[in-house]
């Protein structure tokens, strides 16, 4: 046997955990029976998630072998675990290679024994009673999301699948008002942390100025938001500006464990972990609000659920909130809603539709991490990919222009006329949907709305199509039409399905539909500088404002506070503001230091 061959045979071996088309995979929603007799006719069926790194690793340690037993560092501080799946290496893990006499090099018959593990670990996957409180949609995912993350997320290979909401944590400072993966991760999410800060010189210059001042003492913030180290920036600048937070997260796939470790070392009170089920999301939300003695008086919101929760379980706590400052188009929506049924009994920051977030992190954000997201979860080559975007606001001004400038032949869904005329001048082919549903290789929903993306278009998608979500909430994509009987569901790695149809079509799927660059990678932090540095303004203004400036309605944030903001953000770039001579400034009708545009300027 040549050597040639025999690493041709490794590698083949080293690859297992990845799903061959012609293994016969089992369905999350297959009852147990049937599920048993797909393997017993074909011997050598298995799951994604049965080979799994996580899922071989665990079972590994209970069966007791040694050979690959994780060993505990001594100082695991020190160390971060790797995010990314573990090929495994023979040669590192007990197996041998011989030298025959005629030179030629023999495989270990060991490799034999590896593939049993994969094939045994059947059964581990098919234990509901572990998982307990998870509902199906997130049972079929949750020993892939706990065991690597695609976020950058140091997340302990390790770990065992025990809930966080079961374990009794405490810092340092033997404090334990907090709910998070692992406390252990902490020094890791300093780190990170302190990264971040070196992006974000906005939020540190306000935190330099203000923080003498104490603008925010007595505020009780309880947030909602992405838990990132950008987001713990922002925190640790509330704090130093006087006031008092709780956190929870507004998605279940986007926190950075390591940072909430560090946050709950900090004494923050954080309640998030990467792979949350649905009833661990409105659990953590719950753990912020009530709690005795503390009642918050300001919310920061992302998405609206925080909000909505309170509204639903706790409307007499707005008696003392005197504001909310919400930062999604989604949550925005809901806003309004409320403030259109007279329901809406406390002023409220429209942040989405400020020029510094809605030009800058809607567009250039996503003009990046659109790519950065569908790299890291399918290794995916865009050059003359059909890509079809649905929506041609800001997120999708910035999806388009990133996938066209990669080589993608980029189609555009809208509903809205001037929308639709901006993607034409852009260069894109304006198409409905079904026009090309059978074509496109990539499928990205951003509008805001529901069921974007149906069964029947689903259906219709040609093998291999990939389909994502650039939208805040889940509901773009008709994920739960996806969850019957006759689907095969493969979880391939971190964020990332295989549905496949019965003829053997399968689509990918990443992030189940939630949102993709904060679910499956990560986003610029220094647009994230922008965004947060407005949410802090605007926490300041509506806390500070006097009594009947803000009446029980929803606000843009004023103009001067929107050009002060990017006026922090210039001395990154060496960058010098001309300055308009007192004629020039009364020829325009202006204050020579702004605001310079109208409410009404589009920019």
């Amino acid at each position: 046997m040549s050597v040639q061959v025999v690493a041709a045979k490794m590698a083949e071996v080293e690859l297992k955990d990845i799903p061959s088309k012609e293994l016969a995979p089992v369905s999350p929603v297959t009852p147990k029976g049937e599920e048993k007799a797909l393997v017993k006719n074909e011997p050598n069926a298995t799951s994604a998630a049965a080979t799994s790194p996580a899922a071989i690793a665990t079972e590994t340690v209970q069966r007791g072998d040694p050979s690959l037993s994780p060993t505990p560092s001594p100082n695991p501080m020190k160390v971060p675990q790797a995010s990314a799946m573990k090929r495994t290496d023979p040669q590192q893990n007990g197996g041998e290679a011989f030298i025959n006499q005629d030179g030629t090099v023999a495989e270990a018959p060991r490799m034999k024994k590896q593939i049993q593990f994969a094939d045994q670990k059947q059964e581990f996957n098919k234990r509901p009673t572990k998982i307990g409180r998870r509902s199906l949609s997130r049972s079929i995912s949750q020993s892939s999301t706990d065991s690597y993350s695609s976020a950058a997320s140091y997340t302990d290979s390790s770990d065992d699948e025990t809930s966080p909401r079961d374990k009794q944590q405490k810092n340092s400072k033997g404090q334990s008002d907090f709910c998070i993966k692992n406390i252990k991760q902490a020094e890791f999410g300093r780190r990170e942390i302190e990264i971040a800060e070196q992006e974000m010189p906005a939020l540190m210059a306000l935190r330099k100025r203000a923080q003498g001042e104490k603008p925010l003492a007595g505020a009780k913030v309880v947030g909602c938001t992405h838990i990132t180290a950008q987001t713990a920036v922002l925190m640790e600048t509330l704090s130093a500006l006087g006031a008092q937070c709780r956190w929870a997260a507004c998605n279940i796939y986007s926190t950075q464990n390591e940072v909430a470790a560090a946050l709950g070392e900090g004494g923050f009170s954080v309640f998030a972990w990467k792979g949350e089920s649905e009833d661990d999301f409105w659990w953590c939300i719950d753990r912020c609000v009530n709690v005795e003695g503390w009642q918050p008086n300001m919310i920061l919101d992302d998405g609206g659920d925080l909000t909505h929760w309170i509204y639903k379980k706790y409307p007499n706590m707005f008696k003392k909130i005197k504001g909310i400052v919400e930062e999604s188009v989604t949550g925005v929506h809901r806003l309004y809603q409320l403030s259109k049924a007279g329901k809406l009994c406390v002023p409220a920051m429209n942040v989405n539709d400020s020029v510094t977030k809605q030009k800058f992190d809607n567009l250039y954000c996503c003009r990046e991490s659109i790519l950065d997201g569908l790299k890291r979860t399918t290794d995916v080559m865009f050059g003359g990919k059909q890509v079809v975007v649905c929506g041609y606001g800001e997120v999708g001004k910035g999806c388009c222009a990133a996938l066209k400038a990669m080589g993608s032949i980029v189609y555009v869904t809208e509903i809205d006329p001037i929308c639709a005329l901006q993607a034409c001048m852009d260069g894109f082919r304006l198409v409905k949907l079904s026009e090309v549903i059978r074509q496109v290789d990539i499928v990205i929903t951003c509008t805001g709305n529901k069921n974007v993306v149906v069964r029947e278009y689903l259906d219709r998608m040609k093998n291999g199509c990939i389909v994502c979500n650039m939208g805040h909430s889940n509901t773009e994509i008709d994920v739960a039409s996806l969850r019957t009987p006759e689907l095969t569901w493969e979880r391939v790695r971190s964020q990332v399905d295989h549905v496949i149809w019965p003829d053997g079509k399968r689509i990918v799927l990443l992030a189940e539909g939630r949102l993709l660059n904060l679910s499956c990678s990560t986003v610029p932090t220094f647009v994230l500088s922008i965004t947060a540095t407005t949410q802090a303004l605007a926490l300041i203004e509506l806390y500070n404002a006097p009594e009947g400036r803000y009446k029980q309605d929803v606000y843009l944030l004023p103009k001067k506070m929107d050009e002060y903001v990017a006026s922090l953000h210039l001395p990154t770039f060496d960058a010098h503001l001309t300055e308009l001579t007192e004629e020039q400034a009364k020829y325009l009708g202006l204050n020579k230091n702004g605001p310079f545009k109208p409410n009404y300027y589009r920019y």
